[in-house]
């Protein structure tokens, strides 16, 4: 079992408090028996929650884990946000004719659930103090990117054209023999970002919509599909 500071875990700090005002309290026990009890109490509490953990994953470099930690963030804070409008929409959309927009609208939450995972990939291209993101690699994402472009429209082609851009930079830093990861980090925070922005436009609009309406129902499925091109855009930069 992991060793775990209590202090970290409220949980396990009110078991243990529970039992030192119940043990003095209630149970008349003398302080040398209470309190070592409720400091084991509240340290085995801990090491129980911490195993139920999934391991996290930590990189060397600090200031590069340190960026890396706060995206992994964003995206469980996203995917926590994506579960919440997949049960609402499997709640709203009820009706037979709404059951292809359900399915656009599920299939783009059950993408967004997946990205922790994804970006828990993404640490293995990050690790080591000295790894630097090859010139290589930027430049077969930039391709993709560019493809992209090419073969779309609208809203679409804009996102994909703000990642070449980002791309591009990101070259030009490793070109210099800087290190890329953290620029790379910053585009994959503003693509988790932007994905919440567009979220929670999905969110009111089923909310508020007439979804009965065929307008409605199309503004609807337009923002399943920017909100699923911005995942194909993550793709980009983990895969």
């Amino acid at each position: 079992m992991k060793l775990a500071n209590p202090l970290q875990y409220p949980l396990a700090v009110l078991a243990g408090g529970i039992f030192l005002v119940g043990g003095v309290r209630l149970g008349r026990l003398p302080a040398v028996v209470v309190i070592p009890g409720a400091v084991i109490i509240a340290t085995a509490g801990a090491a129980v929650l911490k195993s139920r953990e999934p391991d996290k994953v930590e990189l060397a470099n600090k200031s590069i884990n340190r960026e890396f930690q706060q995206v992994r963030q964003q995206a469980v804070a996203l995917g926590t946000r994506a579960n919440e409008l997949n049960e609402e929409a499997t709640r709203l959309l009820t009706d037979s004719d709404q059951i292809e927009l359900l399915g656009v609208v599920q299939y783009a939450c059950d993408r967004t659930q997946e990205l922790p995972q994804k970006i828990d990939q993404l640490a293995f291209r990050l690790e080591g103090k000295d790894a630097l993101l090859s010139v290589d690699e930027l430049q077969r994402q930039l391709k993709q990117a560019e493809v992209k472009v090419r073969n779309s429209k609208g809203i679409a082609q804009e996102q994909w054209g703000k990642l070449a851009n980002s791309l591009k930079r990101n070259i030009a830093l490793a070109q210099h023999g800087e290190d890329a990861r953290q620029a790379q980090l910053a585009n994959l925070s503003t693509l988790i970002a932007e994905s919440g922005g567009v979220l929670q436009q999905l969110q009111n609009k089923l909310r508020t919509a007439d979804l009965t309406n065929a307008v409605a129902a199309d503004e609807l499925r337009e923002l399943s599909d920017e909100f699923k091109g911005f995942q194909e855009n993550v793709d980009v930069l983990i895969a």
